[in-house]
């Protein structure tokens, strides 16, 4: 596990019972993402982009490989709760989780998308 400091953007991959975590954008959906905080790891950063954004509390456990857009990370998180706590930027009705199949129109980075081929449900 690489605990480098992060660097453009991050985002989480949360995937729960075969659903992939998304949340609103102006267009459609997309996964949580942000930018890093002075010294912080990507994994660091994907989880407290996930809590600040939906309440849930994930752990940051590995980012993907690198995918063909310089500057962007995509971490793989477990939720460590299955209810968000108050306080997250978007409602709990405000977030989505998608199975793989309705992920298709949604921009997902190819790193993200083989991931989630060979991803078996927990």
């Amino acid at each position: 596990m690489s605990l480098e400091q992060a660097e453009g953007v991050v985002r989480a991959v949360v995937v729960y019972d075969g659903r992939l975590l998304l949340v609103p954008e102006a267009d459609g959906w997309t996964l949580p993402s942000g930018t890093p905080e002075p010294a912080e790891t990507a994994q660091a950063t994907a989880a407290r982009i996930v809590y600040e954004l939906t309440g849930y509390l994930v752990d940051g456990t590995e980012p993907l490989e690198p995918g063909e857009t310089a500057g962007e990370t995509a971490v793989v998180c477990q939720l460590l709760s299955e209810s968000p706590s108050d306080g997250g930027r978007f409602a709990p009705e405000q977030v989505r989780w998608a199975l793989r199949e309705e992920t298709a129109g949604t921009p997902l980075p190819a790193s993200v998308r083989t991931y989630l081929r060979g991803h078996t449900p927990v």
